[in-house]
């Protein structure tokens, strides 16, 4: 090959080699610029996740705090204090005197109520026996709120042995029916804690309450109930005052008519000695009565004792009460200066009125 040929083609190669090593450095400088710039849209990438995800998780954390907070309000509203923020049913609570309370509408219970009356003045040596148990089995429901309506049936049994001015007896037997219509003015609360109801309580009788005799006999009770919540939850105060009137006929061919009225003013103090047990004296002061208005004093008395109420549930509870006559006195002057007013009173009242609300 000749001089002329060979220069030309080392011309070309020449070229050639320039090309390709403006390409080869073309791409060696590109390849770091494309890494990085991946890099960098993997950054932007998972920030703009981490962006969106964080209003998310705070959401969620928000929304459990709100729910955490609203548990923590319903468990303050349901009371901190073991449940004993909610009012009690004072109706059973004071013994013998009877609390404001009457109930909301749609209540029921069953009451099983019994009275035991013992001790009156023997009529010779040898001592004396006089113990009479009344018993009610009753039934209470409440069509409205704040009104109560209570049908009862009565028993009586009976031993009387050498007591003045009785007939000895012992026997046991049905003793009319009754009906208790109570409504309440007045709803006692911690907020407002006085309690106030009327009670009106007709009854039919077929037994002498004292001396036992058969007989038809009609009674009208009005009660005025009285309680007030003296520190919130812990201690109340009842209050009754009743003015009972009766008039009938004794059984039997020219038997007598009878007629009588009892005046009651009782008081209660209770106290909360436990979660559900209630317990505190009672003072009642009790005045008898020949006719139906008052007419002629025959005998008056006062009786002091303990009062218990406890609930076994929030349905069902219990009510035990003592009351033992500690002063009194008879009109009869052939009972003058005789201790006691027994004429028309006992020694001792007991009371156990056992319940059932539904």
């Amino acid at each position: 090959m000749t001089s002329g040929c060979v220069r030309p083609i080392l011309c070309i190669v020449s070229v050639v080699v320039a090309l390709s090593s403006q390409t080869v450095g073309a791409t060696e400088t590109d390849a770091p610029a494309a890494a990085k710039a991946t890099a960098q849209a993997s950054t932007e990438r998972r920030s703009r996740t981490a962006r969106q995800g964080a209003p998310a998780r705070k959401d969620q954390t928000g929304g459990q705090g709100s729910k955490a907070g609203e548990a923590s309000k319903d468990a303050k509203g349901s009371g901190g204090d073991g449940g004993q923020s909610k009012d009690v049913d004072t109706e059973h609570l004071f013994g013998f005197t009877e609390g404001s309370d009457a109930g909301e509408k749609g209540e029921q219970e069953v009451v099983v109520d019994t009275v035991s009356r013992l001790g009156k003045r023997p009529s010779g040596p040898g001592g004396g026996r006089y113990r009479v148990l009344d018993t009610k089995l009753g039934y209470q429901f409440d069509p409205i709120d704040r009104l109560s309506i209570e049908f009862g049936a009565f028993g009586t049994f009976r031993q009387v042995r050498n007591i003045i001015d009785l007939d000895d007896k012992s026997y046991g037997t049905f003793d009319g029916v009754s009906m208790e219509v109570k409504y309440q003015f007045l709803k006692g609360d911690k907020d407002q804690p006085l309690g106030l109801a009327l009670e009106l309580r007709p009854r039919f009788s077929r037994v002498l309450p004292i001396e036992g005799h058969g007989a038809d006999i009609f009674d009208m009770e009005t009660v005025l109930q009285l309680d007030l919540q003296l520190v919130p939850n812990k201690l109340w105060y009842g209050s009754n005052i009743s003015f009972e009137p009766a008039a009938g006929r004794q059984r039997g061919p020219g038997a007598p008519g009878y007629r009588s009225s009892t005046f009651l003013w009782s008081n209660a103090l209770v106290a909360r000695v436990g979660e559900n047990t209630y317990l505190g004296p009672e003072v009642r002061y009790l005045r008898g009565y020949n006719g139906t208005f008052l007419n002629e004093l025959e005998s008056e008395a006062l009786f002091v004792g303990p009062a218990l109420h406890h609930r076994f549930t929030e349905k069902i509870w219990l009510t035990v009460a003592y009351a033992g006559q500690v002063w009194g006195r008879d009109a009869d002057p052939t009972l003058a200066g005789r201790a006691l007013g027994l004429n028309q009173f006992e020694r001792h009242n007991v009371r156990v009125k056992f319940g059932m609300e539904f």
